[in-house]
């Protein structure tokens, strides 16, 4: 799991599948979603994590529109395919991917 900043996120997402938690620390439900993130880390290795404070990164955020958090991005190759909003169990955030990566 990565831990994002504006300077670094165009590289931490350009290769391979990487879902995207954009989060703020105080959030509840970003709270009960980061010990699923990380599970979902050690259980699927071909999925990078990485994770972005709003407050922290304001201008990424803006960018891809986040307006309520949690929101998980996912992307493949560096190019944005899914965007779902709001906590999700760890089951349904698996099939969620699955759907979307195959």
């Amino acid at each position: 799991m990565i831990h994002g900043s504006e300077s670094s996120f165009t590289n931490d997402i350009k290769e391979g599948v990487v879902l995207v938690d954009f989060f703020a620390t105080w959030c509840g439900p970003c709270k009960m979603l980061s010990p699923i993130l990380e599970e979902l880390a050690n259980d699927r290795n071909s999925i990078k994590i990485v994770k972005m404070d709003v407050d922290e990164n304001p201008n990424i955020a803006k960018e891809y529109g986040i307006m309520s958090v949690p929101t998980l991005i996912l992307f493949k190759d560096g190019v944005e395919i899914a965007k779902q909003t709001g906590f999700l169990p760890k089951d349904s955030l698996q099939n969620w991917i699955n759907e979307k990566i195959g």
